[in-house]
């Protein structure tokens, strides 16, 4: 490595970590100053809000690292073009793609810090985070939905009328078992209880029909202790579990509402895809910050950061709208998460031909 690709590399790392720690400082205060209202109405403990913003700042840290990253290629190649320093080194001999390397390893290097957190130390942190926001903002989460359908495995399904989180407790309960279009068993009871103990449903009120060519064999009780698939977790608050999910979690959530047959595997399919394609971003929107700020203008590096600026939230725009779209089902998600980065791709591509430097 020569020495202004260190030089490079130095203050784009440098220029990166400073720019996060200013916006998270901004965001940190902005958030605190909408939530302490709710803090001292419901007396949060001082060391569970601090620990709260501990697991707040490196998941916003990371949510923002694309803007940040290029606001800081922005920032620093636009310094060094009105200092006259990219003149000296493109005159030196230097291409201008061989001064790409230094920032690409840069986008590299983020990347892979970008992915590892995202993939599993930001998720563990936000079991914690998104617990606390549970029980102190977003206030007790109540299931309400009705005729609760799944499949809990190839040839059985489980069916709730209603479903009391409070208590752990779901009513008008049916478990069929058919095999080809006939049906060869159903279990109905007239509720269901968790019991932590013994960690099983308590069945109560139950009478199960076992269906033969000639006829049928009655049984029936009081009570009656089951295995079932579903637990009380998958009743709780579904809001945002993504977030909380590492990758190796991810992939088996995705399985789960896969083989249950359940709706919204597009939130998961899509999170997952962003994550791995978060690396790529960071390189394409590095090498087009390198490319709209390496020319020097007479009115200073102003008009090249707002420019920089404009240009990252149309970014996040796209992202926004191909990942709604995705969750929507109107595209593929490993397709839709890629729509941002081909576009601004093509748009790097383009600039690289025809934008004087």
């Amino acid at each position: 490595m020569k020495l202004i690709d260190k030089y490079i590399l130095k203050k784009f790392v440098k220029t990166f970590f400073f720019v996060v720690l200013i916006i998270v400082m901004i965001i940190v205060v902005i958030d605190v100053t909408e939530k302490i209202g709710r803090f001292t109405d419901k007396d949060v403990p001082m060391d569970r809000i601090l620990g709260y913003y501990l697991d707040f700042v490196p998941w916003i840290a990371n949510l923002i690292s694309p803007i940040t990253v290029f606001i800081a290629t922005v920032f620093v190649t636009a310094k060094m073009a009105s200092h006259t320093e990219i003149v000296a080194i493109l005159a030196s001999g230097t291409s201008f793609r061989r001064m790409l390397v230094p920032y690409l390893l840069g986008a590299l290097l983020v990347g892979a810090i970008s992915f590892y957190f995202n993939g599993w130390v930001i998720p563990n942190a936000n079991k914690s985070r998104r617990a606390f926001e549970i029980e102190f903002i977003e206030g007790k989460y109540y299931f309400n939905k009705s005729n609760f359908h799944i499949q809990i495995s190839p040839t059985r399904y489980l069916y709730l009328n209603r479903y009391v989180n409070t208590n752990n407790t779901g009513y008008t309960f049916t478990l069929e078992e058919v095999k080809g279009q006939k049906l060869i068993k159903k279990l109905s009871a007239s509720q269901i209880r968790w019991v932590a103990d013994s960690n099983k449903w308590l069945v109560k009120n139950w009478i199960e029909r076992e269906l033969h060519d000639d006829g049928e064999v009655i049984t029936y009780g009081d009570s009656l202790m089951m295995d079932l698939v579903i637990v009380p977790k998958d009743f709780q608050s579904q809001h945002r579990l993504w977030e909380t999910l590492t990758i190796p979690e991810l992939n088996d959530k995705i399985n789960e509402v896969l083989s249950r047959g359940l709706e919204g595997v597009e939130v998961y399919q899509v999170e997952k895809y962003f994550r791995y394609t978060m690396p790529f971003t960071v390189i394409v929107l590095v090498f087009i910050g390198v490319i709209v700020s390496s020319r020097k203008t007479r009115g200073g590096t102003g008009l090249q950061i707002a420019l920089g600026f404009i240009i990252s939230f149309i970014f996040i725009i796209f992202v926004i709208t191909s990942r709604g779209i995705a969750e929507g089902g109107i595209i593929n998600p490993a397709v839709a998460v890629w729509i941002p980065n081909i576009v601004f791709s093509g748009v790097g591509l383009l600039m690289y031909r025809y934008v004087p430097r």
